[in-house]
């Protein structure tokens, strides 16, 4: 019980160290059988600062509950973990994503005294460890609620975002001293930025709606408003997009390219085509940040201004985030991936090819040329025959 109590009490001190962001010099402890803690948070803190000090990433691998559903064990485990899925030697592929199968890890489980022991222990990876780039890895991170309400005043007052990350290295002892990087401050400001529009532009829009509403009873409108009152995101469509969708709604284009010009957020519309081959708008939204909640909430807040008819198809563009909100949200649509964009990435994942420009114009010829299935499957079978191997 010593020896816990012991274990307890150096994982304090380090626990409080990684919490200033800056524990580089601290002494590493090691995890042994039987220390014990509070509770899964605080071993998973641990096991967060001993990866970080000994160069690698962690993560939570399994848990388990009893009968009333309690958590009783936990498994955290080194993120290179597992195998790869798919493995392909094409150039015309994505690499895929390096995991090495990796046995290192720690098991707890919940004991009569409500204290969580570790039971398990493997220390040892099948990989190189660099502790001098922990603070580059993914699982490592992580920028405390000081540091985050720091950064959104200055962005708020003009300051550069690399200006930013300067004084907060010089502040904290060197850029080997932070735990994030300035793209991951970019990202933390992008999930937390709201529609920031000027003074009394918010209430003009809700004016505006409502305005529309009283001219036109089939306008809709609907605004995602934050836990402190905020404007996040808009969405709205008038009596024309909704008559238009219920004629040529069965395949419908979203993007989110446009940006306009005076605030710099997403503008996203709802796109089909007509009987006379011409674009028709079916609604349209203004994002705060293009994360997958809220591509999920335009797509729901489009749905219910459709009566919940959803389209046949829907063509984005290759985005992780929209792809989860239309799995979810659009469940019986078939999704595609918008094909300019596509043809898009063919000189950025190609160019460095001897065989580029031969590459291309069989591709282009692939894709544009072949008037059904099964020919553009030959086109696309021979080109790989051919340069696969190049």
């Amino acid at each position: 019980m010593g020896e816990s109590q012991s274990a307890s009490e150096e994982f304090e001190q380090h626990n409080s160290a990684v919490n200033d962001d800056n524990d580089q010099g601290d002494q590493i402890v090691l995890p042994k059988l039987g220390m014990k803690f509070n509770n899964a948070d605080d071993l998973f803190e641990f096991y967060i600062s001993y990866a970080f000090k000994t160069g690698f990433s962690c993560k939570k691998r399994t848990c388990k509950r009893d009968h009333h559903g309690a958590l009783n064990f936990v498994t955290y485990s080194c993120t290179k973990e597992g195998k790869n899925h798919s493995v392909s030697d094409s150039p015309l592929n994505l690499p895929p994503t390096q995991r090495t199968n990796c046995k290192a890890k720690i098991s707890a489980r919940l004991c009569e005294d409500e204290k969580w022991m570790i039971s398990v222990i493997a220390l040892e990876h099948n990989h190189l460890n660099s502790p001098s780039k922990s603070r580059y890895l993914r699982g490592h991170k992580r920028i405390n609620t000081t540091t985050k309400k720091k950064v959104l005043v200055n962005v708020k007052a003009g300051i550069r975002m690399n200006k930013i990350y300067g004084a907060l290295a010089v502040e904290g002892g060197g850029y080997e001293s932070l735990f994030y990087d300035e793209k991951t401050l970019r990202n933390m400001v992008a999930r937390e930025k709201k529609l920031e529009l000027g003074e009394g532009d918010a209430t003009t829009l809700l004016n505006h709606f409502t305005n529309m509403q009283n001219r036109d009873p089939n306008f809709f409108y609907r605004m995602d408003i934050d836990e402190t009152g905020c404007l996040k995101n808009v969405f709205w469509a008038d009596n024309r997009c909704r008559e238009s969708y219920k004629e040529f709604g069965e395949v419908v284009t979203f993007d989110t390219t446009y940006l306009t010009n005076k605030y710099e957020m997403p503008f996203a519309p709802f796109v089909g085509v007509n009987h006379h081959g011409q674009s028709i708008l079916f609604g349209c939204g203004l994002l705060s940040n293009e994360e997958k909640e809220t591509f999920a909430w335009l797509f729901r807040s489009w749905l219910d201004c459709m009566n919940g008819i959803a389209p046949q198809g829907i063509i984005t563009d290759q985005c992780s985030s929209m792809k989860w909100a239309v799995e979810r949200v659009f469940k019986d649509t078939k999704h595609r991936w918008c094909l300019w964009h596509i043809m898009k990435k063919i000189p950025e994942k190609l160019r460095r090819y001897e065989n580029y420009l031969r590459i291309k114009c069989r591709m282009k010829k692939a894709v544009y040329d072949t008037q059904c299935p099964a020919e553009f499957e030959q086109h696309w079978s021979d080109m790989l025959q051919k340069y696969e191997s190049l």
